[in-house]
């Protein structure tokens, strides 16, 4: 369990299993939704969030949370702001096409983090909603996440892939891109603390809702909505 967590309230039924509903809204009170093992048919399409709030996407190295937030975060809210979508990925990916091509990952590695967290530093101090990637190793950047949302009165939500390591591995390999086997082990060790956590119904330190998937549920889903 996280050094920093505090316990939260769980929304009725959250941990009992039920036919789920088509849309899932995420509030600002105390709440964890576990949407693992949703029946094909009855899944969850849609998880609706505050407009304005933020939403930290975590899960193993090769869990498909990438291909998640390409694919369910919209480019603007329902009042039209925008949504920063804030995914380290993204900016490798661009690094990758461009000048330095041609060098080793490794050795501009410094220069993509830098970028990424430049560009998350902009997202929060905007005021719009953000979706962020996180690998669940960084408390750190959680931390900061919360204190961002502190200070603007915004709320905080964890979106917690929870798949088998096997299944993230494979994923790792389809994409062409791994970690080593000390940094997985890593990241399994914090994002298995992380779904303890959420599954007793304790969350980090200002988190006020969380939602778990696995790879059905993350599949069902069709759309993230903020209004």
């Amino acid at each position: 369990m996280p050094p920093d967590a505090v316990p939260v309230a769980p929304s009725a039924g959250s941990r009992a299993r039920r036919p789920a509903r088509s849309v899932v809204r995420l509030g600002r009170s105390a709440q964890v939704e576990d949407l693992r093992a949703e029946e094909t048919g009855s899944a969850t399409t849609e998880l609706r969030f505050p407009a304005g709030d933020l939403v930290v996407v975590s899960g193993l190295p090769g869990s498909g949370k990438s291909t998640l937030m390409h694919r369910l975060v919209p480019p603007l809210d329902g009042h039209g702001a925008a949504v920063h979508r804030i995914d380290s990925q993204d900016v490798r990916e661009r690094w990758e096409h461009g000048r330095l091509r041609r060098l080793p990952y490794g050795l501009y590695r410094p220069l993509v983090r830098a970028a990424h967290y430049l560009a998350l530093r902009r997202a929060l101090r905007s005021g719009d909603s953000v979706v962020v990637h996180d690998c669940g190793t960084l408390a750190w950047v959680r931390r900061w996440i919360a204190r961002s949302a502190a200070r603007g009165g915004r709320g905080l939500h964890l979106v917690l892939l929870d798949v088998p390591p096997r299944v993230a591995l494979s994923g790792q390999e389809s994409r062409g891109r791994g970690v080593s086997g000390y940094a997985f082990a890593r990241h399994r060790r914090a994002v298995t603390r992380l779904v303890d956590a959420a599954e007793s119904t304790r969350l980090p330190k200002g988190f006020g809702s969380a939602v778990l998937l696995d790879r059905r549920a993350a599949t069902a889903l069709e759309t993230v909505t903020f209004d």
